[in-house]
């Protein structure tokens, strides 16, 4: 056989291996491809699912029962009508673990914050975990998700003058400004007890104005704050049915306050803890008086105040004492009505606070994020929807994995 022949053969195999090679490139590509598509559509119907119903019980968000199906849509509406109590219950993977002393044993709870002053803090033994929720949906083992909530409207809120009191308010959408927004706003004024005997007292002042077109407003009040008094600012932001909330509040220095903590959601106890009581962070024996409320949101866009009490005495007045031997109060909150706990409370004549809880994440705009790490995976798909929790409008996205390995081989 001659050389050229030789060669020639060598040539021809080569093309054939090359061409082979080519194809299976190809062919595995259009696997893959197919394979998101797979997880693609798989992530929009999986959104639906947890949005447009439920869960089992129906009633799981508003209790300690334990959830035997997810789901996230509000028992008593349709559409994407969110329960602001199950997604309560979530437990959030950007909070922090926070150990109450005081139980016997102590009890740990997932924290989350929006800023100055609000809390949110669940008992772990009550939040619906990462791993749990994946069994519930049938997908251990294979597929992988993060939910995220957001509100749409960001309401940021900056104090400018405490005589006469004035804020300067912007509301924004997802890159644009909320021009020719309604701002329905609540100051809620702290006056400190001067004496001993006395515990801080407040006031709830409302008002309205609108966003210009960069979706700006100032505020100016006819007060003016003194050492001894706090205040506290939340705004509505609302247009064409598009809801957000944001706050304020300018709490004077103190190295103590308090903490309002989720107790038990099957009797809705909200314990008030004073923050040494905190991952055992200070002494016993100081203390706090405090007096809170309980606020809603009416029809108007204004804050009622919500018995806590006696029908005649809307508000609690207490103490609070750190240290494992002085009891903590609690506080019983009312059924299923989403609004803002609301506890002001002192150190002494020129020292103390305003802590603010929502019943229900949207009463204050809290986000949520629940499940894995997108961050981490190898190809993640999303899909988003508009939806409404407790009136406060918010985008939903889900971030959808799979855990089997797809890529393309060389």
């Amino acid at each position: 056989m001659s050389i050229d022949h030789i060669v020639s053969i060598i040539v021809f195999i080569a093309a054939i291996l090359l061409f082979v090679g080519l194809f299976t490139q190809t062919v595995q590509t259009a696997i893959v491809y197919q394979q998101h598509q797979a997880v693609a559509v798989k992530c929009s119907d999986l959104l639906d699912d947890m949005l447009l119903n439920p869960g089992s019980p129906n009633n799981w968000g508003q209790n300690n029962a334990t959830a035997t199906s997810f789901g996230v849509q509000d028992p008593e509406f349709t559409q994407y009508e969110l329960s602001a109590f199950s997604l309560m219950r979530l437990e959030s993977t950007t909070g922090q673990t926070v150990e109450f002393d005081k139980t016997n044993p102590s009890i740990f709870y997932n924290e989350e914050t929006t800023g100055a002053g609000s809390y949110l803090l669940m008992p772990n033994a009550e939040a619906l975990n990462y791993s749990s929720a994946l069994s519930l949906l049938g997908l251990n083992g294979t597929y992988g998700f993060q939910l995220a909530f957001v509100p749409d409207i960001t309401v940021s809120i900056a104090q400018t003058s405490t005589s006469p009191l004035s804020f300067s308010v912007s509301a924004m959408g997802t890159g644009f400004p909320y021009a020719g927004a309604t701002l329905n706003y609540c100051l809620i004024l702290v006056t400190l007890g001067q004496t001993n005997a006395q515990y801080p007292s407040y006031t709830i002042q409302t008002g309205s104005t609108v966003t210009s077109q960069q979706g700006t407003a100032n505020i100016v009040t006819s007060n003016s704050v003194n050492a001894n008094q706090i205040c506290s600012l939340i705004v509505y932001a609302h247009s064409d049915g598009i809801v957000g909330v944001g706050f304020e509040t300018s709490n004077l220095p103190t190295d103590q306050y308090i903490v309002p903590i989720m107790e038990d959601m099957g009797t809705q106890q909200v314990a008030l803890a004073h923050n040494y009581d905190l991952n055992n962070s200070g002494p016993a024996g100081y203390s706090l008086k405090y007096n809170a409320t309980f606020v809603i949101l009416t029809q108007g866009y204004t804050l009622s105040e919500l018995a806590l009490g006696s029908p005649s005495s809307p508000g609690l007045v207490g103490t609070v004492t750190s240290g494992v031997g002085n009891p903590y109060p609690t506080i019983s909150m009312p059924g299923s009505t989403t609004g803002i706990l609301i506890v002001t409370y002192q150190e002494n004549s020129t020292d103390g606070g305003i802590a603010m809880m929502p019943w229900g994440i949207s009463s204050l705009a809290f986000p949520v994020t629940f499940g894995g790490n997108p961050a981490l995976q190898e190809w993640v798909t999303t899909d988003l929807r508009q939806v409404t929790i407790g009136s406060v409008a918010y985008q939903a996205k889900l971030s959808f994995w799979s855990d089997q390995q797809m890529q393309v081989t060389s």
